[in-house]
């Protein structure tokens, strides 16, 4: 179906570090990847010899003055060729399968999505097989597959449990391979998603970053050093522990004023419910609150005034260089964005640094990218602590 990445690996730590700089920022110059990673002109040579002679790493023509000349001989940028291999993301709610394929650098070159009419996990392996079937012919060149499920993932590769396919130890990437004949990686979609943002998106660079999403769930990442911290928490539902309104509104399972019961579009949805009796969309919400609706208004601005608060508590305790609000309940921000830059200053030191806060309007497409990005980080350069 396509060709695996095995000649690629492995790559000794030095060797990676080259690939990640070069891939994340290039093309770089070899005195500028030399400068970058503390290396001497010697080290460099011995490290990037094995990549561009396994063809990870190519010259390419200098286009903004980065040729250099070492003892009078001419030395080129060096990049990696972005179209050399594709990879297939995929990330799977409840009821779809959202699908990617990327460059090695994330670009999305096709996007699809099917509809998942069962949970059962052979049938839903059967069902992303017979996708990356279809998208192998029309993509060649495919190198490997990324599963973001929303839930705890064992060593990335078994569900240990995801609440919303109801699944407990499906060995997910082993089913997948099986049907495939492609390396798998599976990983929790925040994490995935997180990943993407690190290496080619909004904390690309930074130090300190923290990614929060709302939707379905609370996701919430952190990255320090440049590196995503893992967590065993990931997708367990610490949102519902967050307590952001002591008196605040309760949820269905009976928790009162936490992140979840606030912020979530499913709490959202059933506060409107219960205090008008009309069952109504998130997007329906949003738009009667923006008309000034009363009932919609006062929820909205709640929530608002509690992602206010989460984010300014995000921001005192671990200070990040940005903060990423993504997920599909980012629409929030366009209702009541004003709110919650009210609550944000409020409950902020007077003196503090203003939050870089990011907004990202995303959809599914975006976390099965994250998605891709984590077999891009296993499969090809071995980064299995990425």
């Amino acid at each position: 179906m396509a060709g695996r990445v095995g000649s690629w690996l492995p790559l000794s730590p030095g060797e990676r570090s080259v690939a990640i700089e070069v891939l994340v920022h290039g093309p770089l110059s070899r005195t500028e990847l030399a400068h970058r990673l503390g290396l001497s002109a010697g080290s460099l040579t011995r490290l990037t010899k094995p990549l561009t002679e396994a063809g990870l790493l190519v010259e390419v023509p200098d286009g903004g003055g980065l040729a250099e000349s070492r003892q009078g001989r001419p030395s080129q940028p060096l990049d990696v060729v972005a179209e050399s291999r594709r990879f297939l993301g995929y990330k799977i709610t409840a009821d779809r399968v959202y699908g990617v394929v990327t460059t090695l650098r994330s670009e999305i070159t096709a996007r699809c999505e099917r509809p998942l009419t069962t949970h059962e996990p052979a049938e839903v392996a059967a069902l992303l097989a017979e996708i990356t079937a279809e998208l192998a012919g029309e993509h060649p060149g495919l190198a490997g597959i990324g599963i973001g499920v929303g839930g705890l993932v064992e060593g990335r590769s078994v569900i240990g449990e995801s609440p919303f396919l109801g699944w407990r130890g499906v060995p997910l990437a082993a089913l997948v391979e099986a049907r495939t004949g492609l390396p798998v990686v599976v990983e929790n979609d925040v994490a995935a998603f997180v990943e993407a943002e690190t290496w080619f998106g909004a904390g690309r660079g930074l130090d300190r970053f923290v990614v929060l999403t709302i939707g379905a769930g609370i996701g919430y990442g952190l990255v320090l050093g440049g590196k995503r911290v893992p967590g065993t928490h990931e997708d367990r539902g610490f949102g519902q522990h967050w307590i952001l309104d002591p008196n605040g509104p309760l949820t269905p399972d009976g928790r009162r004023g936490s992140a979840a019961s606030l912020l979530t579009i499913p709490s959202i949805r059933y506060q409107v419910q219960a205090a008008g009796g009309v069952e109504r969309s998130y997007e329906e919400i949003l738009a009667l609150a923006a008309a000034g609706d009363p009932m919609p208004a006062r929820v909205v601005h709640e929530a608002a005034r509690a992602l206010g608060v989460l984010v300014a508590q995000i921001a005192n305790f671990v200070m990040p260089q940005k903060i990423l609000l993504a997920g599909e309940g980012v629409g929030l921000m366009d209702v009541a964005g004003g709110t919650v830059a009210d609550s944000l200053v409020a409950h902020r030191h007077p003196l503090a640094a203003p939050v870089d806060l990011e907004t990202k309007v995303s959809d599914f497409h975006d976390w099965a990218r994250g998605a891709a990005v984590l077999a891009i980080q296993v499969l090809v350069l071995g980064a299995a602590d990425a």
